[in-house]
């Protein structure tokens, strides 16, 4: 809206390849986490747990499964309790520890400061904090889930920031204190915050199952944050398909009213990520700060755009705060991208192109398609037909063509002619069938359904009269559905039952010189439904409408 589709292109791909490492990113981190507590010959099974509790999730989210608030609860709880009770205990019992640390970290930076320069040692911190800034990163799910949240939404999308920023302040900052205050290094096998609750708590009597509880919580609610890409990864595909820039089958939604096209795609990369990195979240952090920043980036341009368009009262203010976020992001980006570049980073801004590239190819092809098919609708949508001086009689016993359509456009009124052109003279009766398909970009309430039923009955009762004005009688049925072919299929048992003489037909664009390519970007339902009807007994045609390369017209 504010930048244009060429950023919007960019911001999307790079949330999806984003949404894709979360997914391989949280499950690496979680079992780090359940394994720091294991016995180390043990770690060897660590690869395994991934790859499937990935599997798992999959499985889990094409059957329509969501996380409980009954279940997590307890669970996020757990994980408050414990580590806020580990921060505080670390912190209080080395309370006389904190003035000689920022009198030593004063006396390093000063130090640095006249061995180095100011400027440089500026340049160090902010290169640290830009390694780091994958910490906070989490908090725009809240702003892509605005529409999940409970009403009012904008007010508890504010207090859920308020709240996450809160947290990750208190919780980044206090085991980064504590690291310092109890000399915590890495151990082979360990996650620093294994290694910092087990010295606290190694001559503790029930010691062992405290840190068992610490780091089972993490691990669990870290396999809930892979939900994170499950959820929204699917959701991004499809408002893109929608806009044409993916193919149109990551809108459709199963019976469990899951985009199970989308939740496969982001499990299977997210699987080749884990495969590609052996599950290591070093490798895995830095190629999942790099988009997310390009995605906090762009939103924090398009705000300040926003701003400046609309000087309304406090666009100053405004101004201000997303100008900083834009260039600290921007910062992060840069530095990140360049430090971590031969560390993974190039692997993701490699995906993240080619993905850019493949949207851009999708999109071209969605265009000519649609400019090809522009003339044949305008053709055939105003054909001269008289009224006809009586309405044409139900002929019960006649032979009948059943029609299957989708909208009221050149391709409907085209096949209609190609039965006459196929057949003259056979057919005495018309039955249209049409489907309205329940996507997610109509799967919003009550309200849109009804709307879209209304437009699909409205869309037949235009065939039906276009068929009388041809002189034959006709009449329609309409379903609604999340599977067009099983809708279909059982509008075309209806009308088996009705109907003695009747013969299916339906359209299918056909591209000189057919492809993988073609077959993917362009649903195959005639095809399936065609089969579908044949092994019930039923005759079924299919009817192409051929697009030639060259020319992009019709024929």
């Amino acid at each position: 809206k504010l930048l244009g589709s060429g950023p919007g292109v960019v911001s999307g791909c790079a949330l999806l390849v984003d949404y894709i490492l979360t997914n391989a990113n949280s499950v690496a981190s979680a079992m780090d986490a359940i394994f720091s507590f294991m016995p180390d010959h043990w770690v060897v099974w660590k690869f395994s747990a991934v790859v499937l509790s990935l599997l798992v999730l999959i499985v889990l989210n094409l059957r329509g499964i969501k996380e409980s608030v009954l279940i997590l609860t307890p669970i996020f709880l757990v994980f408050v309790a414990t580590h806020v009770f580990f921060i505080l205990y670390g912190i209080f019992t080395h309370g006389n520890e904190l003035p000689n640390l920022v009198t030593s970290a004063v006396r390093e930076t000063r130090t640095g400061v006249q061995e180095l320069g100011f400027v440089a040692v500026a340049m160090i911190l902010f290169r640290a904090f830009a390694l780091g800034g994958g910490t906070f990163t989490g908090i725009e799910a809240v702003s892509n889930g605005v529409q999940l949240l409970r009403e009012p939404r904008v007010t508890t999308a504010k207090r859920t920031m308020w709240y996450m920023a809160i947290s990750l302040s208190f919780t980044a900052g206090g085991l980064l204190i504590n690291y310092l205050l109890n000399n915590v290094h890495h151990v082979p096998g360990h996650t620093l915050n294994a290694t910092l609750i087990e010295g606290f708590t190694s001559q503790w009597k029930w010691g062992h199952a405290l840190l068992l509880l610490t780091l089972l919580s993490e691990g669990a609610l870290l396999i809930v944050a892979a939900q994170t890409g499950f959820l929204g990864g699917p959701r991004v595909l499809a408002n893109m398909a929608l806009d044409r820039w993916l193919p149109r089958r990551f809108t459709n939604l199963s019976e469990q009213l899951v985009m199970k096209d989308g939740v496969l795609l982001m499990g299977l990369l997210a699987l080749a990520m884990v495969f590609y990195t052996h599950a290591s979240v070093r490798i895995l952090i830095v190629m999942y700060s790099i988009n997310v920043f390009i995605t906090f980036t762009l939103s924090q341009l398009g705000m300040v755009m926003h701003w400046k368009q609309n000087k309304t009262k406090g666009w100053k203010y405004g101004l201000a705060v997303n100008a900083t976020g834009m260039v600290v992001c921007g910062a992060i980006l840069v530095i990140t991208a360049t430090i971590k570049f031969t560390e993974g980073g190039w692997v993701t801004m490699i995906v993240t192109g080619a993905f850019i590239a493949v949207c851009i190819l999708i999109k071209r092809h969605y265009h000519h398609t649609i400019m090809a098919l522009k003339d044949l609708n305008q053709v055939l949508g105003d054909l001269p037909m008289p009224e006809p001086e009586t309405p044409p009689v139900m002929q019960k016993n006649a032979p009948t063509a059943v029609l299957m359509v989708s909208g009221y456009n050149g391709i409907g009124i085209h096949s209609i002619l190609a039965i006459q052109r196929f057949f003259p003279g056979h057919f005495k009766n018309f039955v249209f069938l049409a489907v309205g398909v329940i996507d997610s970009g109509r799967f919003k309430g009550r309200a849109e359904l009804d709307a879209l039923m209304r437009t699909t009955e409205q869309d037949l009762s235009k065939y039906v009269k276009l068929a009388n004005k041809m002189g034959f009688y006709a009449e329609s049925k309409a379903g609604l559905g999340t599977d067009v072919i099983e809708e279909l299929d059982q509008l075309c048992q209806q009308v088996a039952m009705a109907w003695s003489k009747k013969v299916y037909f339906m359209g299918q664009l056909a591209f000189e010189g057919e492809t993988f390519w073609t077959r993917l970007l362009h649903n195959q339902t005639s095809f399936a439904l065609q089969r579908k009807l044949i092994f019930n007994g039923l005759e079924a045609v299919i009817l192409p409408i051929r697009l030639r390369r060259e020319e992009k017209v019709p024929v």
